[in-house]
């Protein structure tokens, strides 16, 4: 009650058991990769460490659609762009730092430049030797593609499977410019072969447990943001946007500016999961911008429940990890099984994972049975005075 009254009714306790789980994660997983022996059955390999960091990135980026998909009704199939700008964002810094030590020994030009012949580095490259300036394009680049979107598509009424379609078309349109060796950007291989993140080596040891201390941190503060969004008033127009959005202007708001902030802010969000997720996995490439990419992440939030704040974190984190099962046990059967599961959930779980235990426990408590019922008095009623 206290929290709630300090942060807002968003921060349900849920909201927090999942903040303290996160948070506890994020310190005791590293440590447990640094300090204990890889005898000890609390160990987590380094190879674990990178691929749990990796589940949180999709986290992050599963509860950035949530926000515009469970709370405003945006179904966008074009998440994945907002991820890979992140990401691409990130993968420049990250190839200036190399410097002479590539192939061809360039201290300015990254080696794909020099393979294609390029004479100078190009004026969107410049900056990117500094940290906070690609940290400020991680939230800038995705956040304002979101803007010049959103303030066009919403502005022109376009919704449900049209809106969609338009989102999907434009992580299209970007995955074949990307592709282009002309733009840029290491064109079908993308960008790789990285060595350092502010002077620290990224393949050590200690750079990938802060790496993971940073993504858990990163979803822990973007949990924090959406609860203390969806808590607020603006929280309630965004729901109301949601389920009425032509009572909701009848009323005199504005249901463009409230998806355009949605939007913005997701997308943002987006980014963060991306920047988080190139250094960790040591490679961005334009498959990133494939519209199947942001399919999945439609079906990690719709498994772990949409509208939910928790319920995307818990659906990446399982479907993930069964993929990671599945490509290595049964790699032929893996999208027939995530086809099957999204299927499956759409008819029988549409509320997804906490949606059917939020059922469940709302059932247990109608069926809990009453106190015993107090026992008749046997006593002989008082007679009237005559």
């Amino acid at each position: 009650m206290i929290t709630q009254r300090v942060f807002g009714a968003g921060f349900t306790p849920r909201v927090q058991l999942a903040l303290a789980l996160i948070l506890l994660g994020g310190v005791l997983v590293p440590l447990s990769n640094l300090l204990l022996a890889p005898s000890n059955p609390l160990h987590v390999p380094s190879y674990a460490l990178a691929l749990f960091g990796k589940y949180l990135c999709y986290a992050l980026l599963a509860l950035s659609l949530d926000l515009v998909w469970g709370y405003v009704g945006i179904l966008s199939l074009g998440h994945g762009a907002f991820f890979a700008l992140g990401g691409y964002a990130m993968g420049m810094y990250l190839m200036r730092q190399i410097g002479a030590r590539g192939v061809y020994a360039n201290p300015e030009l990254p080696d794909f430049m020099v393979f294609l012949n390029w004479s100078e580095l190009p004026w969107f490259w410049l900056g990117f030797d500094r940290f906070w300036f690609a940290c400020l394009m991680v939230l800038l680049v995705p956040g304002l593609l979101a803007f010049v979107f959103g303030w066009f598509a919403f502005r022109s009424r376009v919704t449900g499977v049209y809106l969609s379609i338009i989102t999907q078309a434009m992580t299209y349109a970007l995955l074949l410019a990307f592709f282009r060796n002309d733009m840029g950007f290491g064109g079908n291989n993308g960008l790789t072969d990285f060595k350092d993140i502010l002077g620290f080596p990224v393949q050590a040891a200690g750079t990938r447990g802060a790496l993971f201390a940073a993504s858990a941190l990163a979803l822990a503060v973007g949990v924090a943001v959406c609860a203390a969004i969806v808590g607020s008033q603006y929280g309630k127009l965004m729901i109301a946007v949601r389920d009425a959005e032509s009572r909701t202007r009848f009323l005199g708001w504005r249901p463009e500016n409230v998806k355009l902030f949605a939007f913005t802010v997701s997308a943002v969000m987006a980014g963060i999961a991306g920047a988080l997720y190139v250094p960790q996995v040591g490679i961005i490439n334009p498959g990133e911008f494939a519209p199947a990419n942001s399919i999945e992440v439609v079906v990690w939030t719709a498994v772990g429940g949409r509208g939910t704040i928790v319920g995307p974190i818990i659906g990446a984190l399982l479907v993930n990890s069964a993929k990671s099962w599945f490509t290595g046990a049964l790699p032929d059967f893996w999208l027939f099984a995530l086809g099957g599961l999204f299927v499956f959930v759409t008819l029988f779980m549409p509320k997804g994972i906490l949606g059917l235990w939020d059922q469940w426990q709302n059932r247990t408590m109608r069926k809990k049975p009453a106190d015993d019922p107090i026992e008749p008095s046997t006593a002989p009623l008082p007679q009237p005075a005559e």
